[in-house]
């Protein structure tokens, strides 16, 4: 389980299980074998239907859509490369003598029952059913999750750690990342122009340009500009009286930049023609934009350094674990799908792939 419950979708799931033999089969179709522990063809579906019953477009596909066959294709390789490497990281928790005691499981099982609303033992019994899952699968699920995390964050995270050198490094590269850009909220008034495959009509451009300096000068003498924009404006935000935002400044164009950046709060801008017709924009506030100091962003910049770092040596350190296992593929096109998968997860990492034997 995955410690919140998921419905699956049922023609999907018809789908993928069709694609394969039954799995009411005594004898499981072995895929891989690690350290004489196996993943099976069962397994491995299951993880295929979890990852693919999230996207609602394959929800009615039939076992021989092109489209479904696609889709098992682009995510097979990441999730074999996922189910081997999570096998060698429970075998390795479980060398260390890492195990999910009676109590935390009850407290877990808690957590899972309170977040998912579930008040009750037939509710929650119903869950389990929904899931296919009896209550020691529950557990056996959880406990491979704590396993994992935990070799992880003993055998990796704990031992990185970030010098100030490479802190202020990242700081100085990323500046732009630990700054809060100026933002504002704006008021328009749109008169559009009529438009035609020909382009605009001098008239009706005229028409629209004078309208929209009729609506400035109402606004000058003190019409709210709520109600105005509510009678005059094309554009949507005339449904919130003209209000956009708040938009960041540096999203805007350099010329409107250049435009509101003269203005005052509350003040009216220029009529300026756009693509669509005559605007008229307000001010209505303005944030200012501030950068963080390094001292301010220390414990952003470790995390970050720490999450680049982890990347490369949770890779360096599952090349370590293959390089001492006993790994014997059953499937030679899973077995391409995987070193695929390994090789792409590298680069990623920017780790070399380990000498040959």
């Amino acid at each position: 389980m995955r410690h919140r419950f998921i419905t699956a979708a049922a023609g999907l799931f018809v789908a993928v299980v069709c694609l394969s033999t039954v799995h009411a089969q005594v004898i499981e179709q072995v895929l891989v074998r690690v350290n004489g522990e196996i993943v099976s063809k069962s397994e491995f579906e299951d993880r295929q239907l979890a990852m693919l019953r999230g996207r609602p477009e394959l929800a009615n596909v039939t076992p021989a859509s092109a489209e479904l066959q696609r889709a098992i294709a682009e995510v097979t390789p990441d999730l074999i490369l996922e189910a081997v490497d999570e096998l060698l990281l429970i075998q390795r928790g479980r060398e260390l003598n890492y195990a999910l005691g009676d109590t935390q499981f009850r407290d877990i099982l808690e957590n899972i029952k309170k977040s998912n609303n579930l008040t009750d033992e037939a509710q929650f019994q119903a869950a389990l059913k929904q899931e296919r899952m009896t209550l020691a699968d529950l557990r056996r699920s959880i406990e491979r999750n704590m396993l994992i995390n935990q070799v992880q964050s003993t055998e990796v995270t704990q031992k990185i750690s970030v010098s100030e050198e490479e802190a202020r490094e990242y700081f100085d590269s990323h500046r732009a990342e630990f700054s809060t850009p100026s933002e504002v909220m704006l008021r328009e008034i749109l008169i559009e122009v009529p438009s035609t495959d020909r382009g605009f009509n001098a008239a009706q451009d005229q028409e629209a340009r004078a309208r929209a300096e009729d609506a400035r000068q109402r606004l000058l003498k003190g019409e709210p500009f709520p109600r105005l924009a509510a009678e005059v404006s094309s554009s949507p935000s005339k449904a919130n009286g003209g209000l956009i935002g708040p938009i960041h400044m540096d999203e805007l164009a350099p010329q409107l930049q250049e435009l509101l950046g003269k203005l005052k709060v509350g003040d009216l801008a220029d009529t300026i023609r756009t693509t669509r017709g005559y605007q008229i924009l307000k001010l209505e506030s303005r944030t200012e934009g501030r950068s963080r100091t390094f001292e301010e962003a220390r414990n952003d910049i470790g995390r970050r350094v720490i999450e680049g770092k982890s990347r490369a040596a949770m890779q360096k350190y599952l090349d370590q674990l293959r390089a001492q296992a006993d790994i014997k593929w059953r499937n030679t096109e899973l077995e391409r799908a995987y070193n695929q998968a390994l090789t792409k997860r590298r680069q990623q990492a920017g780790v070399a792939p380990p000498p040959a034997a």
